[in-house]
């Protein structure tokens, strides 16, 4: 047989459950999913996050001033309350409040050492010292000789 009769001579392959066609498969180096996995849906507190972090340009004093779409709304809450709003005054000091809050916890929160382990540095700091009077006292009585 030379070899040209052999590319014309069709293959039969046995075709079905996890034997797909030959013309069907994948070819070497490419790949399934060119164009890669798509991004998810994002959730609500992603877009809210990337929407408040935007930024945006304001007057303030006659100057242009570019601040964080964040920035922007609690300043307007600010000046709404100072005015006098009701509205206005009760979420911002809802809003101080829970700020007050987290920096209460965040400082409340577990102590750097727990009571055992200090228990045992305590003990670890006073053999130190005695081995150091130990040595101070025999540097002391080797230099009177």
């Amino acid at each position: 047989m030379t070899e040209q009769s052999r590319l014309e001579k069709p293959v039969t392959t046995k075709v079905g459950y996890c034997n797909p066609p030959e013309r069907t498969r994948f070819k070497k180096g490419q790949s399934g999913n060119p164009q890669g996995r798509p991004k998810g849906a994002l959730n609500m507190a992603t877009v809210l996050e990337r929407t408040l972090r935007e930024r945006v340009v304001i007057n303030e004093n006659g100057k242009r001033k570019t601040i964080t779409k964040l920035e922007a709304a609690f300043k307007q809450l600010s000046n709404k309350a100072a005015s006098g709003e009701l509205k206005a005054l009760q979420l911002l000091s809802a809003l101080v409040r829970s700020a007050e809050d987290r920096t209460v916890q965040a400082t409340i929160s577990k102590p750097a050492l727990e009571e055992d382990d200090e228990k045992v540095i305590v003990g670890i700091l006073e053999r130190f010292e005695a081995a150091r009077k130990e040595n101070q006292k025999g540097s002391n009585e080797s230099g009177t000789e």
